[in-house]
């Protein structure tokens, strides 16, 4: 079970990296983080819907109407110039401490079996 913590810390990341890949639509990156998590990190729309809305309000992200076929509209989004240099600012943030925590737990590991 994922804390609720980590959930919400993993948020803006997630999303801005998914949108790297391309323009998506609110259950679309629900989905692509389940399946990137294997199901471990479960969102919500009620999680996911206002971040979108934030990012969008901070010219992270633009978001567009676009026909999904037979049924109604969704609402797309994709990253900004601004939004893929936060993205940069992101993946060196997170990197360093998925680095820190590596290097701990891989000596404490070491350690556990000395």
């Amino acid at each position: 079970m994922t804390s609720k913590a980590l959930v919400a810390a993993s948020l803006k990341p997630l999303v801005l990296s998914i949108l790297s890949e391309g323009e998506s639509y609110g259950y679309e990156i629900i989905q692509r983080v389940a399946d990137l998590t294997g199901g471990k990190l479960k969102w919500t729309t009620g999680s996911l819907y206002p971040l979108l809305h934030t990012l969008e309000n901070k010219d992270l992200l633009e978001s567009f109407w676009k026909d999904a076929g037979p049924g109604p509209k969704r609402r797309y989004y994709r990253l900004t110039a601004k939004g893929k240099r936060s993205l940069a600012s992101e993946r060196k943030e997170w990197t360093c401490v998925n680095d820190a925590l590596s290097t701990i737990w891989g000596r404490s590991q070491f350690l556990q079996h000395t």
